[in-house]
């Protein structure tokens, strides 16, 4: 069987895990908008709403821990299907209690649910995978993630923010995902043997640019997810050009993460890493140069490049990280990447609205080009300070996002990455 002929075959048999996928995230995509944009129409403040939507990233930490150690237990489906019922359920609690203490709850739950929803997925995945097959069901992964968020993004305009409509379709969307999952014939993979994660300072030692990459990719994306749609209501934006704003930074990083990850298989990652993130900062003071009511083509340009040249940080620095790893040490590490990732994921929602508080809402781009001036600078820095790995030591690109859980390595190690 030929690798092309194989890989459809696996393609076919796990529609059902695909299509999951793709509702998963549409869901995801959408209430992730929709709770900031309504959280701005409640009157919470800026650092309140930050600190609300930021619950779901500690949730989410959680859920990456606890996650399969619920799978050995219990079985794949059992585990799909419990936090399924889960995130269905909270979703329709931000409607029936519009408190902040309930919403920031709630969220957390969310978080737990989707981290435990996406290693059943990445797992599964990586059960059905070959390893001729494995870097392509990992890129189609990746695609589908990118498709349904930027599909939520553009859902939001079906209905009235202010309405119950909107919550009960992301229900619908997440129990609709169980079906065909719950359905299928084929059997859940065994769940890998759990292995001791590297410990943040080992880490650190082998990678600091990795750690430091990977945290600041969490506390950007988490950032701008979760604050990105209040800041452009407050800019006096209707809802369809909130949702377009959002799902056109999505496109962005879809479209230009894999040319710039191959670019970074050629040159010193590093280099890479910093020629992004200078771009993203100049984009974002183009962005706040062009931002308002009336958003402006120009303003939607900036926007997707901002986000294009932001959204590879969290691969370059995993693709960086793993260049210096032995091939027994990626698994472990992954696991770290995640946790830091994690960390700056919560951290970021939370100080982004306290600083929009003290230096005013219209800085919110603003501060996105300062922090990726320092982030520039400290690349550099390492540059002088670490020689570049050579072309033929470097593992290939990985096509990761920071939604990923640590059970992604199974394919990434299993893809020929070294």
């Amino acid at each position: 069987m030929n690798e092309r002929h194989e890989l459809l075959t696996i393609i076919k048999s796990a529609w059902p895990l695909f299509f999951g996928i793709v509702l998963l995230l549409v869901g995801n995509g959408l209430q992730g908008t929709l709770l900031s944009v309504r959280a701005t129409m409640e009157g919470f403040d800026m650092t309140t709403t930050g600190i609300v939507l930021s619950m779901y990233y500690a949730g989410y930490l959680l859920g990456s821990v606890l996650a399969p150690k619920m799978l050995t237990r219990v079985g794949h489906i059992r585990v799909f299907a419990a936090l399924a019922s889960l995130a269905s359920s909270t979703v329709l609690l931000h409607y029936i209690f519009v408190d902040p203490w309930t919403w920031g709850a709630t969220r957390a739950f969310t978080g737990f649910a989707y981290a435990g929803l996406y290693v059943v997925i990445e797992s599964w995945l990586n059960g059905i995978a070959t390893n001729r097959t494995r870097g392509k069901i990992l890129s189609l992964y990746m695609f589908l993630v990118y498709l349904g968020l930027t599909l939520g993004q553009l859902l939001i305009n079906v209905a009235d923010p202010k309405g119950a409509e909107l919550f009960i379709i992301i229900s619908i969307l997440v129990s609709l995902a169980l079906l065909p999952i719950s359905l299928s014939r084929r059997a859940a993979p065994e769940l890998p043997a759990a292995t001791r994660g590297l410990k943040l300072r080992e880490l650190y030692a082998i990678s600091p640019m990795g750690v430091i990459g990977a945290s600041c990719a969490g506390l950007l994306s988490a950032s701008l997810f979760a604050i990105g749609p209040a800041y452009a209501s407050t800019l006096g934006m209707s809802l369809s050009q909130v949702s377009v704003f959002m799902a056109v930074m999505v496109c962005g990083g879809m479209i230009l993460q894999y040319p710039v990850g191959m670019l970074s298989d050629k040159v010193d990652r590093r280099l890479v890493i910093a020629g992004c993130c200078g771009a993203a900062g100049i984009m974002a003071v183009l962005c706040h140069l062009t931002a308002g009511a009336e958003a402006s083509i120009a303003f939607y340009v900036c926007a997707f490049l901002f986000w294009g040249c932001s959204t590879p940080l969290y691969a370059l620095a995993a693709s960086h990280t793993n260049d210096h790893l032995r091939s027994d040490q990626i698994i472990p590490a992954s696991g770290s990447l995640i946790l830091t990732n994690g960390i700056g994921a919560i951290l970021g929602p939370v100080t982004l609205s306290a600083l929009m508080t003290v230096a005013g809402n219209e800085k919110f781009f603003i501060i996105f080009a300062v922090t990726y001036a320092v982030i520039t600078t400290y690349v550099i820095y390492r540059c002088f300070r670490r020689a570049a790995v050579p072309p033929e030591d470097k593992g290939a690109f990985i096509n990761l996002s920071d939604t990923n859980t640590p059970v992604s390595a199974q394919l990434v190690e299993g893809s020929d990455t070294k």
